[in-house]
C-alpha cells in the first residue's frame, strides 16, 4: 500500500500534514506507511481512505475500477502486505470494483497481543478460521476460534485478534464498511 498511498495523496494535492490532520494520524507514521517501512492494519487502511474520500480498494490496487468488470485474484496474485512470520500481515483477494463495500483479504494474526491495539471501525466484519486457532478480545470479553469457526461482528466494537497454538491462524476476512457520506464530493 505504500506506494499507492503516496500517489492518491500526491493526485488529490493533499500534503502529509492535511493526511495527518485529517485521519487522526501522525505525520511521521503518514511517512513510514508512505516508504513501506509500516504496514497499515485495515482499520488504518479504512480511515485512511475516508481521510483521502475514496474506497479503500484504491489504497491496494494500481488500476482505476471499472464498473462493468469482476474481480478475480489468484492464489499467486495475492498482495501481501506484512510478514506473516513477525507479525500480523493480509493478502487482499478482491481489485476495485466500481463503489462497493466490501473488502475480503486474508489475515495472519500475530501469536501474542504485544504491540497490537484494539482495532475499531465503522461497518462490520466478518471472520471465518480457515487454519489453525484464534482469540478474538473484545476488551471484556473474548471468543476462542478453532478451524472451520465463523464470527460476525459490529466492527465498531474494539477488537483485537492473536494466533494461539503452534500454527499461525489463517483467516478469511470480510469487512463491509458504509460509505461515509461526509466524504463524499
Amino acid at each position: 500500500m505504500s506506494i499507492r498511498l503516496k500517489l492518491l495523496r500526491k493526485k488529490m494535492g493533499v500534503t502529509l500534514e492535511a493526511l495527518a490532520e485529517r485521519s487522526g494520524m501522525t505525520k511521521s507514521y503518514l511517512s513510514k506507511v508512505e516508504r513501506g517501512l509500516n504496514t497499515p492494519s485495515i482499520a488504518t487502511a479504512l480511515k485512511l481512505a475516508r481521510a483521502l474520500h475514496v474506497n479503500v480498494e484504491a489504497l491496494f490496487s494500481e488500476a482505476d475500477a471499472d464498473p462493468d468488470a469482476y474481480s478475480l485474484v489468484r492464489r499467486d496474485q495475492r498482495q501481501l502486505l506484512g510478514r506473516p512470520e513477525q507479525d500480523a500481515a493480509y493478502a487482499m483477494l478482491a481489485r476495485p470494483m466500481s463503489d462497493h463495500n466490501l473488502l475480503p483479504f486474508m489475515l495472519w494474526p500475530p501469536f501474542d497481543f504485544a504491540g497490537t491495539t484494539f482495532k475499531e471501525h465503522r461497518g462490520e466484519e466478518f471472520l471465518f478460521v480457515h487454519e489453525g486457532r484464534v482469540e478474538v478480545d473484545f476488551m471484556s470479553e473474548t471468543v476462542i476460534l478453532e478451524r472451520g469457526d465463523a464470527l460476525h461482528f459490529n466492527a465498531q466494537k474494539p477488537h483485537r485478534l492473536r494466533s494461539l497454538g503452534d500454527v499461525q491462524a489463517q483467516l478469511l476476512v470480510v469487512v463491509h464498511s458504509e460509505p461515509d457520506d461526509s466524504a463524499t464530493r
